[in-house]
């Protein structure tokens, strides 16, 4: 045994991968839409109801379908995180960080001492309950570490929050984003893409690999086509109920129902 490549951390700056976020506490609708064609799928625990048991079915369900799982923490905390990690996750995305400080926070708790401040357990999960050797050599090199920028202020300090050593990724979180430019519920609004559009020049002057998440189609092509990273097109919330809604739509049109 070995510590599980981290293809999604392979393929940034490589390749873009497009995903979607999995919110419904259901591995199953985890594990259906990896068989979909996306690269990766994010197991949310912030705005979602997935408690570590169920984070773990999710992570055997995606990673058994060949593709990457990615886990949001709730909050970037150092319990929170050595948990996801003890039970296999290895790419994470840190919401709402708001300085260079607060990512060199989060990078710590997913490195062992004397790099960071990860308590140390050999026979976790990830560990292969203790079954990987040489485990705690290999397995900083596959941790990938994901910011989130979520208000106008962390905006204002986006290359000192990249530029910190082990921060893999920044992510541009346009919902909060657009609450914190007092546009509340509209990411569409010019003053907020404008901004975002900024951003994602910005990262890419200093060669920073960059994430988004958007359930606006033609605003998902638009990224991509700019050359974002990885690009989540929406929940799984999202696409289920707008395919609903079109079919039920669709069939009532052609029914005259």
């Amino acid at each position: 045994m070995s510590v599980t490549v981290n293809q999604f951390k392979r393929n940034l700056g490589v390749k873009q991968q497009l995903g979607t976020f999995s919110t419904l506490a259901s591995p199953a609708v985890a594990e259906m839409l990896a068989q979909c064609g996306f690269d990766w799928i994010l197991v949310d625990t912030e705005h979602s109801p997935n408690e570590l048991p169920v984070v773990v079915d999710h992570l055997r369900a995606i990673a058994g379908c060949g593709i990457s799982p990615l886990v949001r923490p709730a909050w970037a905390d150092m319990v929170l995180v050595k948990r996801l990690l003890d039970a296999g996750a290895q790419t994470l995305l840190f919401p709402y960080v708001q300085n260079a400080e607060e990512a060199r926070r989060a990078v710590s708790y997913t490195r062992f001492p004397p790099d960071g401040v990860r308590g140390v357990s050999g026979s976790s999960r990830a560990a292969g309950y203790g079954l990987v050797p040489d485990y705690f050599k290999n397995v900083a090199k596959e941790i990938c570490v994901l910011v989130q920028i979520e208000t106008a202020d962390a905006l204002e300090q986006l290359e000192d929050i990249a530029s910190v050593d082990g921060v893999d990724a920044v992510f541009i979180g346009p919902a909060d984003l657009a609450a914190s430019f007092g546009h509340l519920g509209n990411p569409q609004h010019p003053d907020v893409q404008q901004a975002i559009d900024k951003a994602f020049e910005r990262l890419r002057a200093i060669g920073k690999p960059s994430g988004y998440l958007t359930g606006n189609w033609d605003e998902a092509q638009r990224r991509i086509r700019q050359g974002v990273d990885f690009v989540s097109l929406g929940t799984d919330t999202v696409i289920a109920s707008r395919a609903a809604k079109e079919l039920v739509a669709t069939i009532r049109k052609a029914c005259s129902l």
